[in-house]
């Protein structure tokens, strides 16, 4: 069939010459660009480390997240995931918070201890405070709301 379909594409074309197709096996051929071999290997060489390094780069970025996830998880008292240390693994494991994420982090413990601090600071507050007096002036606000108000 397929020799069928030739021979009918032949005597459509009238004897006219087949364009050549580019020889397959020539190295020349595989080059893009007129490059030369080295400058070829040279290309791609350059390709591949800089794909390495996009790597790397994209590696630590989740790195860092998978340490905020932690950090957060250890704030929130919730389970830890197993994901998050295996991307710390692979990239080494020696990923820290970028600062302005750990100052986020800082400043938040730091709001708990001082809501710790003012729960304690109002404690011995509240026990300077003069109870009689206190009582004697709510009592005297009752007294004038009664006179204010007829249905008290």
């Amino acid at each position: 069939m397929a020799s069928f379909f030739t021979t009918a594409l032949k005597n459509l074309r009238r004897g006219e010459e087949e364009p050549q197709a580019p020889p397959k096996d020539t190295k020349a051929a595989t080059l893009p660009n007129g490059m030369s071999r080295e400058e070829f290997e040279e290309y791609q060489r350059q390709l591949l480390e800089e794909k390495i390094e996009r790597d790397k780069a994209f590696a630590h970025k989740k790195a860092e997240r998978a340490a905020v996830r932690m950090h957060l998880r250890d704030k929130y008292h919730l389970a830890q995931d197993e994901r998050d240390d295996a991307q710390l693994h692979v990239a080494g494991g020696a990923v820290e918070l970028p600062q302005e994420l750990a100052a986020m982090v800082r400043s938040e413990e730091e709001e708990e201890e001082e809501e710790e601090e003012g729960a304690f600071t109002f404690l011995t507050k509240l026990r300077e405070i003069d109870l009689p007096a206190l009582r004697g002036r709510a009592l005297g606000t009752v007294d004038e709301v009664k006179e204010k108000c007829s249905l008290m």
